[in-house]
């Protein structure tokens, strides 16, 4: 099962959601979702451009980049990292062929069970095949 720290925290949100550092840091355990923005260089954060990175940092392993635009979308897929795109879709097939689902629907095999511990699914192991958490610790 794929264990997949959410914006970089393992147990619990954080102010340091996102940030470079933290992320690396992160990656030695888990892998991590983030979110991508491109305005004319690359960038993370949730609801607006934070932190700039660059297409090396994009390119390391463990990595699953939320675009937040279209645009971003069609040059992380340029880029050829794992990616994806949604705003409200109960899923979206990631470009590895996983279904990032959306918190509270209906998982498969094949999908990645977002924010569990929000919902229904709080202290349970979900059948899927992977789990994106702030606290991931919890699913070790």
């Amino acid at each position: 099962m794929k264990l997949i720290s959410h914006r970089g925290n393992t147990q619990g949100k954080t102010k340091y959601e996102n940030y470079p550092d933290y992320i690396l840091d992160t990656l030695e355990c888990f892998d991590c979702e983030i979110d991508v923005w491109y305005n004319g260089g690359w960038w993370l954060g949730h609801d607006n451009p934070q932190y700039e990175v660059d297409e090396d940092f994009l390119s390391v392993g463990g990595l699953w980049c939320h675009a937040k635009s279209i645009d971003t979308l069609y040059r992380l897929l340029g880029l050829g990292v794992h990616c994806f795109f949604h705003s409200s879709d109960d899923a979206v097939l990631t470009s590895r062929g996983f279904i990032w689902t959306y918190p509270e629907k209906k998982l498969t095999a094949m999908s990645i069970c977002v924010l569990p511990q929000t919902g229904s699914l709080v202290g349970k192991r979900p059948k899927c095949a992977g789990i994106c958490s702030d606290e991931i610790v919890k699913y070790r």
